[in-house]
């Protein structure tokens, strides 16, 4: 099983959701999916609203706040695969396979797959 770099889990920790969020929402505005798909799939993995996201955004929370503080989907056990060279569910950090959680979705989306199963709706 391949774990990322020493240090990787700090240096994450400590980035902001706010310097990610905007490569996020250009991924998938790039293919053709809106800002409201982008906020969703965040919802479901997170349980955080647009208007709690702002707050996110303009108090410039790290992603370990940000995980710390959400509420996780609890099918996001289902969230499989691999995503930056990682198998997500071989992870042995949790702030770090959350974090994967989201990449992988917010890279379903931008690939077009259908909401109802980027949200593991029929699982």
């Amino acid at each position: 099983m391949k774990e990322p770099p020493p240090g990787t889990e700090e240096r994450i920790a400590k980035m902001s959701f706010a310097s990610v969020y905007p490569h996020y929402l250009a991924k998938v505005e790039k293919k053709g999916r809106t800002k409201k798909e982008l906020h969703e799939v965040i919802k479901w993995l997170t349980g955080y609203d647009g208007k709690e996201l702002k707050s996110i955004i303009d108090e410039e929370l790290t992603f370990e706040t940000f995980f710390k503080r959400c509420k996780l989907n609890p099918n996001a056990h289902l969230i499989k695969g691999v995503i930056c060279g990682y198998r997500i569910e071989e992870l042995k950090s949790p702030l770090i396979r959350k974090l994967r959680y989201l990449d992988k979705l917010v890279d379903e989306l931008a690939k077009g797959r259908k909401m109802e199963k980027i949200l593991r709706v029929d699982e």
